[in-house]
């Protein structure tokens, strides 16, 4: 029977329980200050390196953080026996190439949101980490969350009945920051921040075999603004999704899951770690528990779990696989095909 008094506990594991590994940092940006501020914070990882493409910047973050070590090049950083894994924060348009270099120095990968820039370059990504029988993970941290554990406890035990429509937007006022507007830089709203709905609705409902999708091009071509909308999913094939992005505006930034027998409310910003709410057909509402991290600071959930996933010999995730992240990135293909955004030598 449908259980709708209460919403389970999250299964995640505390983060702190992860085996360290020993980390290299690869462009050490704003997401990266975040990334290295949450590891220290909450968990047992341990950051053993940082590269830049000087020195000098690279000795500033390490300095920072207390690094032991910095580098001035990327090649330098995958090239120190001392890391293991490298997590790698430059924009998407150096993501693949960069992956590719870790991989074959013999390291496991963290790789940013979006995946690549395309999926053909996620192609080469994971199949060179299959090859060598290393992780190439996306660092989709919504899907290591433990709000995401408990959507994903709900789906799985039907709680919501048949599901109906999924709704989910990302924006964010962005203008000012010039990688949003460079077609060099692989820029634009949907890989930045539509990225998040468009991972969050194939977690709940798989992948689509519908893509419908309209956009805002800025003047250099990139998209600045796209509605989505996804149908056909693998399992759930009479759901659909409604999907909306743009780095113009700050936009609500919440998702529902709506079912038959009730809905999940996820407050803004949807993808941070937060609570969950269970709506009933009779409006009555029940809250998921108080997650004990908030904000960026969740991050740390990803990198613990590809620490797990070392520590037990594994090679892949079971939360988002290496494949899916290669399918996700052909949805995202298939919408900037239909908005007219292409990314210069693509």
């Amino acid at each position: 029977m449908t259980d709708l008094t209460t919403l389970p506990l999250p299964r995640t594991p505390d983060p702190a329980s992860a085996p360290p590994l020993r980390w290299g940092i690869l462009a050490p940006g704003g997401i990266a200050t975040k990334m290295v501020t949450a590891l220290q914070r909450h968990t047992r990882q341990e950051v053993v390196a940082v590269g830049s493409r000087t020195l000098d910047r690279a000795q500033a973050f390490a300095d920072r953080f207390g690094i032991p070590q910095a580098y001035g090049s990327y090649e330098a950083l995958v090239a120190d026996p001392a890391v293991q894994a490298v997590y790698i924060a430059s924009p998407h348009s150096e993501h693949a190439a960069q992956a590719l270099l870790a991989i074959e120095a013999g390291k496991h990968v963290l790789i940013e949101k979006a995946y690549t820039r395309n999926r053909a370059e996620a192609e080469r990504v994971v199949a060179a980490a299959k090859a060598a029988r290393l992780i190439a993970l996306e660092a989709m941290w919504t899907r290591f969350t433990p709000r995401h554990d408990v959507v994903r406890q709900v789906i799985e035990d039907g709680r919501l009945g048949d599901l109906v429509s999924v709704f989910a937007d990302h924006g964010q006022m962005l203008t000012h920051v010039p990688r949003m507007v460079r077609p060099d830089l692989a820029g634009g709203a949907l890989l930045d921040l539509g990225i998040y709905p468009v991972s969050f609705a194939i977690g709940v409902l798989g992948l689509p075999g519908q893509v419908r999708a309209a956009g805002k091009l800025t003047p250099a071509g990139v998209d600045i603004q796209d509605g989505i909308l996804l149908g056909d999913f693998a399992t759930h094939p009479a759901a659909m999704a409604l999907l909306h992005t743009t780095f113009e505006a700050l936009t609500p930034t919440a998702a529902v899951i709506a079912g038959t027998a009730g809905r999940l409310e996820l407050d803004p910003p949807f993808y941070h770690p937060g609570w969950v709410r269970l709506v009933r057909p009779d409006g009555t509402v029940a809250l998921s528990v108080e997650p004990a991290i908030l904000g960026p600071e969740g991050l740390c959930f990803e990198a613990a779990h590809l620490a797990q996933l070392v520590a037990d010999g594994q090679t892949d995730s079971p939360l988002l696989p290496m494949d899916e992240s290669v399918a996700i990135m052909g949805v995202l293909d298939q919408i900037r095909a239909q908005v007219g955004v292409v990314y210069p030598g693509e």
